[in-house]
């Protein structure tokens, strides 16, 4: 397989498809709802806390077995039963459509791969193996999280702001980077604001 080609994806309001119900396909909506995805299960069965997200109307559920046209205007859908014959239905009906599909732990039946990631506010790191080795990622992941600290979410709330100063009040561009590069200059590798500077 060609290497991946890294991504964000906004998927704030559009719709997504999770096919299945247990502890992966949770995983999967839990990231998926972070994200602002409006999400929509298919399972006969759910867990607990996908039962929680139904009640509390955080996702829709169909308890029914999957059908073709449920993958019809999603942005993406998620295959994530341990039913090769179902994964396989979600699959082939996704490429018929054009919508982007993962099947969870079948790397060619994947348009796209979730990578780990720490996340800490607005700042996301992705690690990805290319489906080689999951992990090995996820041992990245949980060194980077011990390197980046809850902190790093206020430490970027704090540039953020600064660099919407910078932009309001600086009109040449070089000098503007020159003030974003010496910002993080002067922080880096951890002299973290404990509240925002004037």
């Amino acid at each position: 397989m060609s290497a991946y080609y890294p991504i964000f994806l906004n998927l704030q309001g559009k719709r997504c498809l999770v096919v299945g119900g247990g502890a992966v396909a949770t995983r999967k909506v839990q990231g998926l709802l972070e994200a602002g995805a409006v999400v929509t299960v298919v399972s006969s069965t759910l867990t607990e806390a996908l039962a929680a997200l139904v009640r509390d109307g955080a996702i829709q559920h169909e308890a029914r077995a999957f059908r073709d046209d449920d993958v019809r205007e999603c942005a993406l859908v998620i295959g994530a039963t341990d039913q090769p014959a179902v994964n396989e239905a979600v699959y082939a009906a996704s490429q018929r459509q054009g919508v982007w599909v993962n099947i969870v732990d079948v790397p060619e039946a994947c348009d796209f791969i979730a990578p780990a990631v720490v996340r800490r506010g607005a700042l996301q790191i992705a690690i990805s193996t290319s489906g080689h080795s999951p992990t090995l990622a996820k041992r990245i992941r949980q060194q980077l999280e011990q390197q980046y600290g809850p902190e790093y979410a206020e430490l970027l709330d704090w540039l953020g702001q600064e660099r919407a100063r910078i932009r309001r009040q600086v009109d040449d561009p070089a000098v503007r980077t020159a003030c974003y590069e010496r910002l993080v200059d002067m922080l880096w590798p951890g002299a973290i604001p404990v509240a925002p500077l004037p």
